[in-house]
C-alpha cells in the first residue's frame, strides 16, 4: 500500500509501506494492505510504519485525519514531522518546536510594534484636531 502523509505545507511521506499503526481517539490500530477501507480521526501523537524495505519509520503527527481507500493510506494533518527512528523523531520535533516559538515571537514582536505605530499615529491625529 501507499502511504501520504500531507499537511499545509507539503508532503512529509510519500512511500509505500506495509504497515501503519497510528491513534485515534478510542486507541491504536494496525493497518496492513488487505485491510478494509477506513477512517479515523487521530490524535497528536507518533504514526508508525514499516516502509517497503522492512524498516520501521515514524511520523509525529498533530490532529489530523486518515483514510485508507484501497491501496492508498493518506494521513492529513496540520503539521507533521518524520524522523529515521524514535531518537531522530524527537530531536526533529525539538527543533520544529523551537523554529514555532521562534515565530511565534517574531509576530508578537510585529504586532506589539503595530500596535505602539498606531497608538503614536492616534495620538499625533488627536493632537491636530485638539491643537
Amino acid at each position: 500500500m501507499r502511504l501520504r502523509v500531507l499537511s499545509p505545507t507539503g508532503v512529509v511521506v510519500d512511500e509505500p509501506a506495509l504497515k501503519v499503526v497510528a491513534e485515534a481517539e478510542n486507541g491504536f490500530f494496525c493497518l496492513l494492505p488487505r485491510h478494509v477501507d477506513f477512517v479515523a480521526a487521530l490524535v497528536p501523537g507518533v504514526l508508525a510504519y514499516v516502509a517497503a524495505g522492512g524498516e520501521e519509520r515514524f511520523v509525529a503527527v498533530d490532529e489530523g485525519t486518515l483514510v485508507k481507500d484501497g491501496p492508498e493510506v493518506l494521513v492529513s494533518t496540520r503539521e507533521a514531522v518524520a524522523g529515521p527512528d524514535l531518537e531522530g523523531l524527537r530531536q526533529a520535533v525539538d527543533a520544529a518546536l523551537r523554529r514555532r516559538e521562534e515565530q511565534e515571537e517574531q509576530v508578537r514582536s510585529a504586532v506589539r510594534r503595530l500596535e505602539t505605530q498606531v497608538v503614536r499615529e492616534l495620538a499625533r491625529l488627536g493632537e491636530e484636531v485638539l491643537g
